[in-house]
């Protein structure tokens, strides 16, 4: 997840593009693997770790949520370090009336909720 001429693209192309366990790889050493755990809906980090090896399957919806993370993850890392993804992702967003966007990403349909959390993040990276 690296710096681009346009904030985001390198970040989009790679959450369409990649397959699903170097994805998650990718998201479980960014976020941490409780935080992926907890988007992806299960309970187990076992879960987390077999996804990223190739050895479980997850339903689509996961999947999607999984890559619209990936996506943020990128346009927020563009200037920012682990640790403050790791932080934006759990805290409370004022530009998303104050929810968490872990929290958001979780619980809504990532089509319904991708816009206005990669909003906030792209606002967020504006910032640096």
């Amino acid at each position: 997840m690296s710096q681009t001429a346009s904030p985001g693209i390198r970040a989009y192309r790679d959450s369409v593009n990649l397959e699903i366990a170097p994805l998650v790889a990718e998201l479980r050493e960014t976020l941490g693997a409780k935080l992926v755990a907890y988007l992806g809906g299960v309970q187990e980090t076992r879960a987390v770790r077999q996804w990223a090896e190739g050895t479980r399957n997850m339903p689509a919806e996961t999947e999607a949520r999984l890559r619209l993370a990936y996506h943020v993850a990128g346009i927020v890392a563009e200037s920012n370090g682990h640790r403050v993804v790791q932080s934006w992702f759990q805290g409370m967003n004022p530009q998303l009336e104050d929810r968490a966007p872990a929290r958001l990403i979780r619980e809504m349909h990532p089509n319904q909720i991708g816009p206005e959390v990669l909003a906030a993040a792209r606002a967020f990276a504006r910032l640096g």
